[in-house]
């Protein structure tokens, strides 16, 4: 079998080459760049020149291959426009082979509780522009095709990831992590390889599903920011932030960060057999 994938270079996609190859599939990689693609191939995967905006590129590496991962994102300005566009065309090129697209679960805002892919969607504003595109895409399920959405929870591990960028190298360099409110809101956690070993799986799955990649880690930002505290070296070393004040630090991002959500992760061990070993 062979895989084409996008952002095979990023913190997400370097792990999910390695599960892929692992798992006996080949895969070729798009690369925007001589970094990207010596990235890509030191995974062991083969390099396909061009950039998320390339849709002939796109459409003829997803023709050529038997699935397409979707995982890149271009965060110039309209992020929204390019994802629908290269999705557009890795679908024409995939035909009926499975074609698993990112999403991500922040567009459920608050859960209220543990919660399923059915709950009801509520996303911050850095995130409402996945909520068409999604639909889009699995809409091509009526028509024959094979899409899958997987929607990651918060993704840490192997020293990368948001909370790396956001909070470990800021708390690093300010001698205390930063925590948005009174830490009692949750983070759905899921680890990059448990993850990147979910977007293997979600090759076998039915046309037209959808995924939340969330291990069952539901952990108060109390408790999280304490263990990133320890990783930036400042171990127990604190900096409470109001929402308005981690925005202006952090940006639009912050809404996301403060979001209050708790998955279950259920449909995914059961429909695909997922097993996240760092549960």
């Amino acid at each position: 079998m062979k895989v084409f994938l996008t952002g095979g270079s990023g913190y997400l996609g370097r792990s999910t080459i390695q599960a892929l190859i692992r798992n006996g599939i080949e895969v070729t990689a798009l690369a925007r760049s001589e970094q990207s693609a010596r990235t890509v191939a030191d995974l062991g995967a083969v390099p396909v020149a061009g950039a998320l905006t390339d849709t002939d590129v796109l459409r003829d590496a997803a023709e050529r291959a038997d699935a397409v991962i979707h995982l890149g994102v271009d965060y110039s300005e309209g992020t929204a426009d390019v994802d629908r566009a290269a999705a557009e065309a890795m679908q024409d090129g995939a035909g009926s082979s499975p074609y698993v697209h990112t999403g991500g679960v922040w567009v459920y805002g608050d859960t209220g509780g543990v919660v399923d892919e059915d709950a009801p969607l509520a996303p911050p504003q850095i995130t409402a522009w996945r909520l068409q595109n999604e639909k889009r895409v699995l809409a091509r399920a009526a028509t024959g095709e094979h899409p899958v959405v997987v929607m990651p929870g918060l993704v840490y591990g192997r020293s990368g990831g948001l909370a790396q960028s956001f909070f470990v190298e800021p708390g690093r360099a300010a001698g205390a992590v930063p925590c948005i409110g009174d830490g009692s809101a949750h983070w759905a956690l899921v680890h990059v390889d448990d993850i990147a070993e979910l977007y293997v799986r979600a090759l076998n799955a039915p046309a037209g599903s959808r995924y939340a990649g969330a291990s069952g880690q539901n952990l108060p930002l109390a408790d999280i920011t304490a263990a990133l505290s320890q990783a930036a070296g400042c171990p127990g070393r604190i900096r409470p932030l109001t929402l308005d004040e981690a925005l202006r630090e952090m940006g639009p991002i912050a809404e996301a960060f403060a979001l209050d959500q708790q998955f279950s992760g259920a449909r995914a061990r059961r429909e695909l057999g997922w097993n996240p070993a760092q549960s």
